[in-house]
C-alpha cells in the first residue's frame, strides 16, 4: 500500500511465525479469553456504577460462552494461517492510510453483518440458529458470547473474507477489533450508559447505542445494525425506542 509516510513497526506477524502450532493455539485462546473477561468485568463495573443489579449468568450461558471462545480461537488461527499462505496481506507500515482502512473495515463490516443478520431473521435460520441469542430479552454482557456455533463461525468468516479483499493496516485492524468489542459490550448491557443529553446529539442518532440494540432484542423486526443505524434507516428497518 503506497503512502507518503512510512514508519516501520515491529513485525508482529514474523514474531508469531516463530511460535509452534501449539503455542499459537494457546496464545490465541488466551487472547480470546482475556477479551471475554474484559467484557464481563467492564460490563459489571458499568452496571454497578449505575446501581443496576446484575443478572447472574446461568450454567448454560457459561458453557455456550466457552464454546464461542473456542470457535473464535479457531477463526483467529485461520486468519493467521491465511496470512502465512498469502491469502490475507496486512500492511505493517505506519501510514496515513490507517484512518481510511479503519473506516472501510468499520462500515463494510457493519453492512455485511446487517445483511447477514437480516437474512437470518427472515429465514429458517432464526429458529435453529439465531433464536438462541434472542432468548435474552434484556441482554447482559455475557450474552455477547451466547451465540449458536454456526453464527459465531459465520461472523468470523465474514471478517476473514473482508480482510482478503485488500491489504489493510495492522493498526487499523487492531483499532477496529477494539471498537467491535466496545460496541458489542455497549449493546449487551442491561442499561443505557449514555446520558440522554448525549443521545440527543446528531451523531448519536446514527450510532448503535445500547438502547438501539435493546430495541432489537425486544422487537425482532427492527434494528438489525450493529455499529450504526444507517442501514436500518436506509432500508426501512429502523425502530424508534
Amino acid at each position: 500500500m503506497e503512502s507518503y509516510l512510512y514508519v516501520p513497526m515491529p513485525n508482529v506477524l514474523h514474531d508469531l511465525d516463530q511460535l509452534s502450532t501449539t503455542q499459537l493455539w494457546i496464545l490465541f485462546l488466551v487472547e480470546n479469553l482475556l477479551i471475554t473477561l474484559s467484557v464481563l468485568v467492564i460490563g459489571g463495573w458499568i452496571m454497578k456504577s449505575h446501581q443496576k443489579p446484575r443478572t447472574r449468568p446461568t450454567r448454560k450461558d457459561w458453557v455456550i460462552c466457552g464454546v464461542t471462545n473456542v470457535i473464535n480461537t479457531v477463526v483467529t488461527y485461520l486468519g493467521f494461517y491465511l496470512c502465512q499462505t498469502g491469502y490475507i496481506a496486512i500492511d505493517t507500515q505506519l501510514s496515513w492510510y490507517i484512518l481510511l482502512d479503519f473506516m472501510i473495515l468499520f462500515f463494510a463490516m457493519d453492512l455485511l453483518m446487517y445483511v447477514f443478520h437480516y437474512l437470518i431473521h427472515k429465514s429458517f435460520l432464526y429458529e435453529v440458529v439465531h433464536g438462541l441469542h434472542h432468548q435474552s430479552v434484556n441482554p447482559k454482557p455475557i450474552d455477547l458470547f451466547v451465540l449458536h456455533p454456526v453464527e459465531t463461525f459465520a461472523f468470523g468468516t465474514l471478517w476473514l473474507v473482508l480482510l482478503m479483499t485488500n491489504s489493510f493496516s495492522l493498526i487499523a485492524i487492531m483499532i477496529y477489533l477494539t471498537v467491535n468489542v466496545a460496541f458489542g459490550l455497549l449493546g449487551h448491557l442491561e442499561i443505557e450508559p449514555l446520558p440522554e443529553l448525549w443521545r440527543q446529539k446528531r451523531i448519536f442518532r446514527y450510532i448503535g447505542t445500547a438502547t438501539f440494540h435493546h430495541r432489537h432484542h425486544q422487537d425482532v423486526t427492527a434494528n438489525f445494525g450493529f455499529y450504526t443505524s444507517l442501514w436500518d434507516k436506509l432500508f426501512g428497518t429502523f425502530g424508534k425506542s
